[in-house]
């Protein structure tokens, strides 16, 4: 018996502020029409503020009438208060996934925000200074979070949701210099191990849109900004089946 496909829309990077009110109430409409699930990759507000969240909100309560699943990424740790972002998106509706995992229509999803580090033989190790090993550990623990929500997933088609890129491939077109920190090989380990279906992150305004990791397994950037860069003339979000 053939499984029916999930549709995905998957967008990220909305930096929504204190006064973005209204401003992607149309995207977020367009989503909910031609998806099953709407995924939110991070960077969700500017500076990682309740009152931001609370914008944002309004706008997907009244545009959005599918699940919705996020993580958050580095901008809404900016201010110290991501449990308060959180406890905003959550108290509407919104599943925020943080080393959780969750089921919709037989499509499991596990999600983690994800760190920096860099990717293959470049990856930073824990060597020399406190710091630089505290900086290691960080990017090893999202790693560990995101494998141990995939363990939980019994599903056959399995999605991660990141923010920070688990492969070099999709922040090409970035500054070099800024690699280690748009995402983490560690990331893409659990991601293979567990032959996760497809793979959604941020973080890379200038990235390319698509990669893969190095069993195939499909890895797409959905930053806003690099949608409009590479199809200015689509929807800034993406829809993939799954």
């Amino acid at each position: 018996m053939t499984q029916q496909k999930l549709r995905v829309a998957a967008i990220a990077d909305i930096h929504y502020g204190k006064h973005s009110r209204g401003i992607l109430h149309d995207t977020f409409a367009a989503c909910s029409q031609r998806a099953d699930v709407l995924l939110l990759c991070g960077d969700l507000t500017d500076y990682g503020l309740a009152e931001e969240a609370e914008e944002l909100i309004v706008d997907l309560r009244s545009a959005v009438h599918v699940p919705i699943l996020a993580v958050l990424g580095n901008h809404d740790f900016e201010s110290g208060q991501p449990e308060l972002v959180r406890k905003v998106l959550e108290q509407a509706g919104v599943t925020v996934l943080d080393g959780e995992c969750v089921e919709i229509e037989g499509v499991g999803f596990a999600g983690v925000c994800g760190f920096g580090g860099g990717f293959g033989r470049r990856m930073l190790n824990a060597w020399g200074e406190p710091l630089v090993k505290k900086f290691v550990q960080e990017a090893i623990d999202h790693a560990v979070r995101l494998e141990q929500a995939l363990i939980k997933l019994q599903t056959d088609r399995r999605v991660a949701l990141l923010h920070y890129a688990p492969i070099r491939e999709t922040c090409e077109g970035e500054s070099p210099e800024i690699y280690p920190f748009l995402g983490s090989t560690r990331l893409e380990e659990p991601i293979n191990r567990f032959r996760v279906s497809a793979v959604f992150h941020g973080h890379a305004h200038n990235g390319a849109l698509n990669g893969a990791t190095a069993t195939g397994i499909p890895v797409y950037n959905v930053s806003m900004h690099a949608v409009q860069k590479h199809a200015p003339n689509e929807p800034p979000f993406r829809i993939v089946e799954v």
